[in-house]
């Protein structure tokens, strides 16, 4: 295997680095496909299908905490509009003080506030959940 990525690594050209990267990790991963490679160590347990399911639950996990954060930042827009809108309209010190670009500014810091407090925790609370339940028999006998 050693001389096949040498001969595959000289005639590829080092002019585009990511597409080498990339070339190289489709490569192994057909290398240890084809050779069924065992791993020597138990922290070497990682085939092919391990590494897709872990990625398959990474976008998942994010998605999760997309979804979570977006609703959040939604309902944290509309509880800081309407007290912000009011105020501007009522009180004297808000009146004079802020205009219209301070409003905008002041809802849309709390909704992106809002939006990445959420989605941090989701995300994490997720992969934590996952982590525990479906995690690959290879890595439990670690």
């Amino acid at each position: 295997m050693q001389q096949d990525l040498a001969s595959f690594i000289s005639l590829t050209p080092f002019v585009n680095q990511p597409a080498l990267i990339c070339s190289l990790i489709s490569y192994v991963r057909t290398m240890m496909s084809k050779n069924n490679v065992v791993a020597q160590s138990p922290l070497q347990r990682n085939s092919v299908a391990s590494l897709d399911h872990k990625l398959a639950m990474a976008k998942r996990c994010s998605h999760e905490g997309v979804v979570a954060g977006a609703k959040a930042a939604a309902l944290a827009t509309i509880a800081t509009a309407i007290p912000t809108l009011a105020s501007a309209r009522m009180l004297p010190w808000a009146r004079a003080n802020l205009n219209h670009t301070a409003q905008a500014l002041i809802i849309s810091t709390v909704a992106g506030a809002a939006y990445f407090i959420v989605a941090d925790k989701t995300v994490l609370a997720t992969a934590r959940k996952n982590s525990f339940r479906s995690s690959p028999s290879s890595n439990r006998e670690a």
